[in-house]
């Protein structure tokens, strides 16, 4: 389905599905009530806009029959029941997975059949059968190996697909492929659906009885996600809730949807009340992660004839039209967990990673100084905490830090405090270099009209700045036997905001080129608010953090400081830090980008940590969020490569945070954004 043909606002144009869980109320042997609560719940699925929907393992008979299944009579209600709930069912534009019992050339088998508006599309058999502890189920029912039949007859329908090799490929949802297993077929060695997901299913669906026993939920959740995570799908997992037997077992309803590892949705356990679960699946992430991710291309040629084998049922679903915004919450902060134990713990991490990579830098190096430039903003702020903490691992002296503050024609009374306040509380060898008087040397030099006098502040003026720090520093470095060590972090990178070569592009070793501008601002306040420093220390770290972030390169009005603010040129940090990971972590569509931003930034409401302070509490509209992305976007694919492919060495930190050429990203410095631009503005400007 391309963009253009459907509707902007809804998740199906952006390679989601709404995905649903449906435990309902069963009675055993009672396959009159267990159609009705079936039809009754798959309403309920497709009123909220699911396109799937799973119920348990055996929901039309109950799974606790024992020998009641070997009954004609059950039989034959069973056939009824399933009858019913396809021609009631009919109507609705639900992909439906029941649960039955299914007699084929004289066996038994337990099975998970597949609707859609009225037609049986294909049966899948479960191929492993419990058979030990309380389970008994090779006594009733027979392997899906043993079946001779591949295709059944059933009512009026001919030449229904059967058998444990079954992929159900929906045509015009693309990457939508699903495969049905059953219960224990998760639990053995090798479960059918690592084959399934190798031949191609992103959504596998299991359906469960499990009964309930102390710790086997936690368990179960850890097949589900392993599972998920091995297979790069998601896994639905539905476990018989209600009304089954308790003659000698309990059961929870335990229901679970995973998406590569990570837990999207979870019913309530031992609920007495039937409970519909909703997820919505980003079956494009599930396509972007298996092509980035060579060796699950590797492992399936491995084995490529055991693939061969499975069958494709290829069919098409009617589009679900209308307004349709993700319920499910994304981050607005994706570097960054909404959890504050997680985040303190992302922060530790992230913090010790820049340490220990400084660390390795001048052991192997020999050397035991560095030089440091101190702007009083984040950036440097974070460079100098790192190497002190560094300092303080190799058991140097914090007077190996050369830090200098180098005042330029912009710098407020503000910065430059705080830069002196902050060297002087760390204990490093603090140095002020006022960089004026050589950057007027170079302007008369080469002409330029500000040192005839003239307010010009171009290009030319702001980098002559820039240059003249990172020139000191590194002449300064040769001098007292250090290494330069940089400042400029992720988001600058993406965006080209970066002198090149000559400024904060360029330095010995960069701590920071792996940090977005957000996880920075979350480092440098665990910093204070864990004492890593002296409590004089973090009373400067957090009065640098309410500082407005700029270059500090263009002069302004006394009223007017800093005359240059960052944010109002290249855009909110925390929209293109959003912009950042969804294009290189995901290689998203610009659209889809722009959806899953405006499903979360839409309000102040939405895709909030519980403990984010008001004052960071944005909103924006679809017309900002187009306006910045297509900044974001001409400045990282057209404008700025050149300088990420040259970038110094620098330590990798998160999973999707590293621009090197020697790492995580490769491109050519001469491409063109056309393509992006041009699918950004199906983007509308308007959310009515």
């Amino acid at each position: 389905m391309p963009p253009q043909a459907i509707d902007f606002f809804n998740l199906y144009s952006h390679g989601f599905i709404k995905a649903a869980i449906c435990i309902p109320e069963v009675r055993v042997a009672d396959t009159c009530f267990n159609a009705e609560e079936t039809i009754s719940m798959a309403g309920k699925a497709a009123a909220g806009k699911a396109i799937f929907a799973l119920f348990p393992e055996l929901n039309l008979s109950a799974y606790s029959n024992e020998d009641l299944f070997h009954q004609d009579t059950l039989q034959e209600s069973v056939y009824e029941a399933l009858f019913k709930v396809a021609r009631e069912t009919a109507s609705l534009n639900l992909i439906l997975v029941v649960g039955a019992p299914i007699r084929v050339d004289c066996r038994l088998y337990n099975c998970g059949v597949v609707l859609y508006q009225g037609r049986i599309l294909g049966i899948a058999v479960k191929s492993y059968l419990p058979n030990y502890r309380e389970f008994y189920e090779v006594r009733q029912f027979s392997p899906a190996e043993q079946a001779i039949s591949t295709a059944i007859d059933l009512g009026d329908q001919k030449d229904i697909p059967f058998g444990a090799d079954l992929v159900f490929e929906v045509r015009n949802i693309p990457d939508f492929k699903f495969f049905i297993e059953l219960c224990e077929d998760v639990w053995v060695p090798i479960p059918p659906s690592s084959f399934a997901a190798m031949a191609g299913a992103t959504v596998i669906a299991n359906l469960s009885a499990s009964n309930i026993t102390i710790g086997k939920a936690e368990y179960r959740q850890s097949l589900a996600s392993n599972q998920s995570a091995r297979c790069v799908a998601a896994y639905l997992y539905a476990a018989a809730g209600p009304g089954e037997s308790t003659t000698d077992l309990a059961w929870d309803g335990h229901a679970m949807i995973y998406e590569n590892g990570n837990l999207l949705s979870e019913s309530h356990r031992f609920s007495r009340q039937p409970q519909i679960l909703f997820a919505d699946i980003d079956l494009g992430r599930l396509a972007q992660d298996r092509m980035r991710l060579t060796s699950f291309g590797q492992n399936a040629r491995a084995h490529k004839e055991m693939l061969g084998r499975f069958r494709r049922i290829s069919f098409e679903v009617a589009p679900l039209k209308g307004k349709l915004l993700l319920e499910r919450q994304y981050p607005r902060f994706p570097y960054i967990p909404a959890d504050p134990e997680k985040r303190d713990q992302r922060c530790y991490e992230a913090y010790n990673i820049q340490v220990q990579g400084l660390a390795k830098r001048l052991e192997s190096a020999g050397i035991e100084n560095v030089v440091i430039g101190i702007s009083g903003g984040l950036d440097s702020t974070q460079a100098l905490i790192v190497a002190a903490k560094t300092m303080d691992l190799l058991a140097y002296p914090r007077s190996s830090i050369k830090a200098y503050t180098m005042p330029g024609f912009a710098t407020t009374d503000k910065t430059y405090t705080n830069s002196i306040r902050l060297m002087k509380a760390l204990g490093v060898e603090a140095n002020e270099l006022d960089i004026r008087p050589s950057c007027i040397q170079m302007l008369k030099d080469i002409g330029h009209p500000f040192a005839e006098g003239e307010r010009l502040y171009d290009i030319t003026f702001e980098n002559i700045q820039a240059g003249e720090r990172t020139s000191h520093l590194f002449r300064i470095a040769n001098m007292r036997n250090a290494l330069v060590v940089g400042t400029g972090d992720l988001s600058e990178l993406a965006l080209g905001w970066c002198t090149y070569g000559v400024g904060d592009h360029m330095s010995h070793y960069n701590v920071n080129a792996s940090l977005p501008k957000t996880l920075i601002q979350h480092l440098i306040r665990w910093v204070a608010q864990s004492d890593q420093f002296s409590a004089e220390t973090s009373e400067v770290l957090l009065d640098i953090l309410a500082t407005e972030i700029s270059p500090e390169l263009v002069p302004g009005e006394e009223d007017q400081q800093p005359a240059q603010k960052t944010e109002e040129i290249i855009g909110p940090y925390e929209l293109q830090d959003f912009n950042i990971f969804y294009t290189t972590r995901f290689g998203y569509l610009p659209t889809k980008i722009a959806f899953l931003a405006y499903c979360i930034w839409r309000d102040k409401r939405t895709g909030l940590w519980p403990d984010l302070p008001e004052e960071k509490r944005h909103e924006y509209s679809i017309a900002e969020i187009k306006h910045w992305l297509q900044i974001y976007l001409l400045r990282f694919f057209k404008l700025s490569q050149y300088k990420r492919s040259c970038i110094p060495n620098g330590p990798k930190v998160g999973s999707g945070g590293s621009l090197s050429p020697r790492g995580d990203y490769r491109a050519p410095s001469d491409s063109e954004a056309t393509v992006w631009l041009k699918n950004a503005e199906r983007i509308p400007e308007h959310d009515d």
